[in-house]
């Protein structure tokens, strides 16, 4: 649970997110003007919004929470005047983080299997 009157600093533009605690760490410092160990909590999506990563701060150190759709994707918020940091509340991000588009959800066609492949498979077993 989210404490209420925490501040939630979105990145609206895409973020890389093989970065860790400190990379993350320097973006928020670099894209969104805020000091991470302020307190808040930083949220970044990578480009094809399927994954999210928040960045915050406890009493021990920097953690990170990290969620991966398995289809879908989120639903960017839109940059308005330039702007690439919107400052949330803890239920809105909430609601970001359940509010998934769907209608972009591509199935992946798998290869039928032949019979006689599974019976070499079953031969190398033995």
């Amino acid at each position: 649970m989210i404490p209420s009157g925490t501040k939630v600093y979105f990145a609206v533009a895409p973020a890389d997110l093989r970065r860790s605690f400190d990379g993350l760490s320097a973006l928020a410092l670099s894209a969104l003007h805020k000091d991470p160990t302020q307190g808040g909590l930083f949220v970044f999506l990578n480009k094809r919004a399927n994954q999210v990563r928040v960045l915050f701060r406890d009493p021990h150190g920097v953690c990170i929470l990290a969620k991966r759709l398995d289809g879908g994707r989120f639903r960017r918020p839109r940059m308005k005047d330039g702007c690439f940091c919107w400052e949330l509340d803890a239920s809105t991000l909430m609601s970001f983080l359940d509010d998934i588009d769907i209608s972009r959800v591509h199935s992946r066609r798998t290869k039928p299997v032949s019979v006689r492949h599974l019976e070499i498979v079953k031969d190398t077993l033995k």
